[in-house]
């Protein structure tokens, strides 16, 4: 899957590597069956006088033994369990962790807010609740689905539906990875390429490396390269139940100035910093010895002050160029 990114002035790459096919390696499902925990039946335990019909309703086929809540613990009196699994879509696997679950009543009280009944970061939860509705929510990262249940007299399993997968991103320049302390990147719902996209970021600041968590779709991610201009832009796509990785192509490197009154001479400390493009746009601005900027490639001029002169000298970017710059005093 290939996903275009634009730089300030021309496109670039963002490379996915096998994003399409590459299963989430913290997500697989189980090789084999989970063992028991506290609300599965042992193998060799007496078999309890209810088994859950599939799919969450009476008439559905019998699960599988190796699906969630195969057979389901005997309820409390006057309640009904209700075994809850989630999974990536209607033919996705089961999520084995990282869900969050929250049982209220359907109907709110007389604030308006709707009482919190049950909850559980576990897996494959079993709840103990009496006849009546009740509305389900599941979340996993910032996907997240919520549905109403009814129950009655009789025990149920129920699926949750949450089409998630995860995105891990990266940059390099010329083919040089970016170290993650440098990078930070902002995620957007929609695609920039088509002009589709929300203008507040799903999430913000994003580290190199995180695995985050998203609902299934397109999204569009500005990564940072320092705290200047090295700013490109890019589309990626998150594909339920799947991991895509993305490393995001940068043109910019990083640039040292110091003002010297002789070639090699010693840095003027207390020295005002002011960075801008042929055009007059300020880009950085600094006060120090040595002030480092990440430029994306390019001219630029770089001004500096001291004792009430001025001096500046052009300067040239080059991607994966670093350069240490003097600019003399005179």
């Amino acid at each position: 899957m290939a996903c275009a990114a634009l730089a300030v002035a021309a496109p670039v790459l963002a490379t996915p590597r096998d994003a399409a096919a590459q299963t989430m390696q913290f997500l697989g499902p189980p090789a084999a069956p989970p063992p028991a925990g506290p609300f599965q039946t042992p193998p060799n335990a007496p078999r309890p006088a209810f088994q859950a019909p599939g799919g969450g309703g009476a008439g559905g086929p019998a699960p599988s033994s190796r699906e969630p809540h195969a057979v389901l613990p005997q309820a409390p009196a006057g309640k009904a369990a209700l075994g809850v699994f989630a999974r990536f879509g209607a033919d996705g696997a089961a999520i084995p962790r990282g869900v969050v679950w929250r049982v209220f009543a359907d109907q709110p009280e007389s604030t308006g807010a709707f009482p919190l009944v049950a909850e559980s970061s576990e897996a494959t939860p079993v709840f103990f609740l009496n006849p009546g509705g009740y509305i389900v929510h599941v979340s996993y990262g910032f996907a997240n689905v919520a549905q109403r249940v009814q129950m009655g007299p009789l025990s149920r399993r129920q699926a949750f539906d949450v089409p998630a997968g995860a995105l891990r991103l990266s940059a390099d320049v010329e083919d040089k990875p970016i170290p993650a302390q440098k990078l930070t990147f902002d995620i957007f719902e929609g695609s920039f390429l088509q002009g589709r996209t929300s203008s507040q970021p799903y999430y913000r600041g994003a580290g190199a490396g995180e695995v985050v968590l998203l609902p299934e779709g397109t999204y569009h991610v500005v990564s940072t390269y320092g705290d200047a201009n090295a700013v490109v832009r890019a589309d990626v796509t998150v594909a339920p139940g799947k991991l895509t990785d993305a490393t995001v192509h940068h043109r910019a490197a990083q640039i040292m100035l110091k003002l010297v009154k002789v070639v090699g001479g010693e840095a003027q400390a207390d020295t005002q910093w002011t960075v801008i493009t042929p055009g007059g746009d300020t880009i950085k601005e600094s006060i120090g010895a040595f002030p480092t900027f990440v430029l994306s490639e390019g001219d630029y001029t770089a001004i500096a002050r001291k004792d009430g002169k001025n001096f500046s000298r052009e300067i040239k970017v080059e991607a994966g160029k670093n350069q240490e710059i003097e600019v003399l005093a005179k």
